[in-house]
């Protein structure tokens, strides 16, 4: 347990970093380009059970179009999420982006039928209003590229919902191997529409996204294979305050009160959801 927690941990560490640091780079390369960086050392990891189980075995799969679909969606939700780290203070758009839990409880009440109670609904009702806070819509602080993390979060949520439909079809040696080439292939068409020739220490922090991202990757797997994912889903609200730090001394960000509160609401409706999934045997 202890192990998977500090597994956990470290790849908040990873992650907050990927990102602190791809939000420097969009001043000078499109976020398709650097998110192309992200999933380089990412593709060659997907290779590997390839390599141990056989490449038939691993690229056989019996929903073809739906592993292209969840590829496609953690590309997007990867480029937003990205892109609203560009835009907004770090705290503010992870904040916004922890919404996402509870989209993925929405979610499988309704797409995958699964039984949720009122109670859970009510932390449903309680993370859209604690995004609003943080929106604020109508208000004159209210910036539309605040919708971008909102976004990743419901293209991550639908994310892990075909996650879950393919789990039951799919080994994971399948599903890990579409999810990295899938993303590859495409964004590799795309970049000669997009491309900008990085300098030599353009390549060196492109490579350190790519290596903070794989690596992010890696301890959450070794996290989820360590513990019980309901046990370690709290201890991703860490990453809150982590990216706050950052933001603070790498880009001297402050979030303003309401974002505190916002967030505050939002974690406080995601820690009661998954206590009611626990208690439920979810």
């Amino acid at each position: 347990m202890r192990r998977g927690i500090l597994f956990m941990l470290v790849s908040i560490v990873f992650f907050s970093l990927m990102y602190s640091i791809s939000k420097g780079l969009t001043e000078t390369y499109p976020v398709l380009q650097i998110v192309w960086a992200r999933y380089v050392l990412f593709v060659g990891f997907s290779f590997a059970p390839a390599l141990r189980f056989g490449a038939g075995a691993v690229l056989r799969t019996r929903r073809l179009v739906l592993q292209v679909v969840r590829s496609a969606l953690l590309v997007g939700a990867t480029a937003c999420a990205l892109a609203g780290y560009s835009y907004l203070h770090l705290a503010d758009a992870n904040a916004l982006g922890s919404i996402s839990p509870l989209l993925v409880t929405l979610l499988s009440a309704l797409v995958l039928g699964e039984a949720v109670g009122w109670r859970r609904w009510l932390a449903i009702a309680g993370g859209f209003a604690g995004t609003l806070i943080i929106l604020r819509p109508g208000a004159g602080a209210f910036d539309w590229a605040a919708l971008l993390p909102v976004c990743a979060s419901a293209l991550y949520a639908n994310y892990q919902i075909t996650t879950r439909m393919l789990s039951n079809v799919d080994s994971e040696a399948t599903t890990l191997f579409y999810s990295g080439t899938v993303g590859a292939i495409a964004l590799t068409l795309l970049l000669p529409f997009i491309w900008v020739p990085p300098d030599l220490e353009g390549w060196a922090v492109l490579l350190l996204v790519a290596v903070l991202g794989t690596g992010g990757q890696v301890c959450v797997i070794r996290a989820l294979t360590s513990a019980p994912a309901s046990s370690l889903q709290p201890y991703a609200y860490v990453q809150l305050p982590f990216m706050a730090l950052v933001g603070f001394v790498l880009y001297d960000e402050v979030p303003d009160f309401w974002t505190y509160v916002g967030a505050a609401v939002v974690v406080a409706s995601g820690l009661y959801a998954w206590h009611r999934s626990r208690v439920k045997g979810g």
